[in-house]
This record gives C-alpha cells, structure tokens and sequence, in this order.
C-alpha cells in the first residue's frame, strides 16, 4: 500500500484573455495564494472516502464508480471525476481517504474547480508512486470537468493551476498549450475584488456562449475563431446574425488584446495594459454579456480610484473583479473600495490582496 501524501493547488487570477481559451486562443493567468489542500492516507479497500471542510459528513465511492454525482453530493464530479479519469486511462488507483481543506472561496472565479481537481490528481498519484507532466495531468482533470461536472471548460485554469511560477503570469497558447513566463514588475500588485454575486457555471450560460462560438467557427469552416480575421467575421455579419457576431468578435479581439497587453508589461507601457484590460472588460459586456451589475460597478470603481487596469474575470455572472494596482497603494485601494461600494450600493465585497506562486505541489509525510 502507497503512502500518506498531502497536496496543495493553488487558485488562479487572469489578467486578460477571458472565454477564449476553448478557442484555441492567449491567455494570461497567474497562480495566487489562495489553496485548496488534499490529506490522503491509503485505505487499503476498493473505495475512495471523500471528505471536505465546506460539506457534512463522508462520501464512499466505489473505485468502479461510473455515475456523475447530484444535488449535495454534486462537488464530488470535481474530485472523483479526477480518480475516474486516472482509472480509465489506465493508471494504478489504489482505495484512499482523503480530506479537502479550502481557503480559496468558492464562485468567485478563481478557479477553485481546478484548484479541487488538480491536488486531487496529485494525491492520486502520490499514494500510488505516479508522477505524470504538467500538460497531461491538467489535460485528465480538464477531461473530468467536461464529463464528470458537465462544464466545457477551456484549458487555462488546469494549466496555470498546475504550473505557476512565483511573480509570475503565464503566457499560455491554449491551441499548442506552449507556455511562456511573464514577469510582473515589482511595483505592480494585483488586487482581487469578490463581488459576493455567486455563478453556476454549470447552468448553461457558459455552454451557451461556447455554443455560439462553435456555431460562429463552423459558418467559417474552422475548428477556432482564433483562425478568422475581423476583416472575415465582419464581411459575414449579416449572414451570421447580431449575437453570434458579437460573440466572436469578442472573441478574435480578446485574443489579439492578450498578445498587445504581453508586449505592454514587457516595455513597462502600464498605461497601455491598463487600457486593455478596459477593452477587455467592455467586450465582456457589451458583446459576451456575461458580467453583471455589481462586476461592471465594481470596474468603475477601481477605475475613479486610479487603478491602472481593472475587468471582470473568470466564468462571469458573478464572481470577482482584478485589478492592477501600485503596490505601495494596494492595502488603500482594497479597504477603499470596499468602503465606497457599500456606500454606493448597500453591498458588502471582499478585496484580496494576492501574491503570484508557484503551482501545485504534492509532499509525502513520514
């Protein structure tokens, strides 16, 4: 029987590229130091025991099991899914109980879905001696979201959960998964800004604009709008229809603002990265339609109190705002913005000053 291994995976922030990572498109994330940790022992049985923190009581899964989970029992898809996954691509799959520990909040848009699959994916293979790459066991645990959790999702949140770098973002190409390290400058700090408004990716919005992204590369006979110019989608607008067009407009533009905000952080142009992540935002909401009242409030406030970029970011529907600040100002920018949204709004958010890690990592007790 393997040994007792303990995991800790990281959430995530992205600075910019959002809903275009499943075509084939940049993105920009970072680890964070927000963690969700996994404590398995071995159990010497066919049966996986899952426990958490955020849930009541024990859940014994057979190792066979074959069936998505529902109702309560419904954030087990993120970490059984993961064994389900090691099982049917043929790796060993010992009985083990494990025990989940949170810091990273949930809905928020952090990634914590992939922060759940990716420690349970390590303390898989560190109860039974594996050590699979970066790419392959972000590719299992994505597979695990799509089958097991019923959300499409994108590559991104797997891959930077799983393969930060301390003070740095990711450049990520999710069509060769190629990754390339992008210094963030000293000076810059990131501030994350929960707005409280909790998303259920799972409910069919987020299919819904995957959807229509597939049906938007399909009229232009290829497999990622990443491959069409906006020269081609406005040609074709007519023919395509106004939402469809919108959504691959923001779609094409997201993915060319990733490769110019790169640039803007590399020749220190914070100004022009700032604009960006404006642009970003703009595209999220006027074209996407995916962020809300208290996400679009909460960008005009970082922006009246001088943050140098600020965007919704994750699923959307909710979740949270990041925002690039000067480092020296961010603990004044975070208690500030939480004052005046109250004022302004009757709401209460939680600003989170983050630091940029490395990804997840796996130690193995005495």
């Amino acid at each position: 029987m393997g040994s007792r291994a303990i995991a800790r995976a990281p959430g995530r922030i992205n600075l910019i590229g959002e809903h275009v990572d499943y075509q084939g498109g940049l993105v920009m994330p970072a680890a964070i130091n927000r963690y969700v940790t996994a404590i398995a022992q071995p159990n010497g049985r066919s049966e996986v025991r899952l426990s958490s923190t955020e849930s009541h009581g024990e859940l014994v899964v057979p190792l066979g099991h074959e069936k998505p989970f529902t109702g309560d029992d419904s954030w087990a898809n993120y970490a059984f899914g993961v064994v389900a996954k090691y099982r049917d691509a043929g790796y060993p799959t010992t009985g083990f109980d494990v025990q989940y520990e949170s810091d990273l909040p949930l809905g928020a848009g952090l990634s914590s879905s992939a922060a759940l699959e990716t420690a349970t994916a390590l303390v898989i293979e560190g109860v039974n001696g594996l050590d699979l790459p970066q790419v392959e066991r972000a590719l299992l645990c994505q597979s695990a979201e799509h089958d097991w959790a019923g959300v499409p999702c994108g590559i991104m949140d797997q891959l930077a959960v799983n393969g930060g770098i301390a003070g740095h973002a990711l450049n990520i190409d999710c069509r060769t998964l190629e990754i390339t390290q992008a210094p963030i400058p000293r000076h810059l700090a990131a501030v994350i800004v929960d707005s409280k408004v909790k998303h259920a990716l799972a409910d069919g919005e987020y299919a819904k604009r995957r959807a229509d992204c597939e049906e938007a590369a399909g009229f232009f006979g290829v497999e990622f709008l990443r491959d069409v110019t906006m020269e081609t989608l406005d040609a074709a607008q007519k023919e395509l229809g106004g939402r469809i067009h919108r959504r691959a407009r923001h779609v094409i533009s997201e993915i060319d603002r990733v490769s110019q905000f790169a640039a803007a952080l590399e020749a220190g142009d914070t100004v022009r990265a700032g604009v960006l992540m404006a642009a970003s935002h703009r595209s999220l909401r006027d074209d996407y339609e995916v962020t809300c009242q208290e996400l679009d409030s909460l960008v005009e406030l970082a922006c009246d109190l001088g943050a140098i970029g600020a965007r919704m970011m994750g699923g959307g529907f909710g979740g949270s705002t990041v925002n690039i600040v000067h480092s020296e100002s961010a603990s004044v920018f975070s208690e500030e913005i939480v004052a005046r949204y109250r004022e302004q709004h009757g709401g209460e958010v939680e600003a989170i000053v983050v630091s940029l890690v490395d990804g997840a990592c796996l130690s193995k007790p005495e």
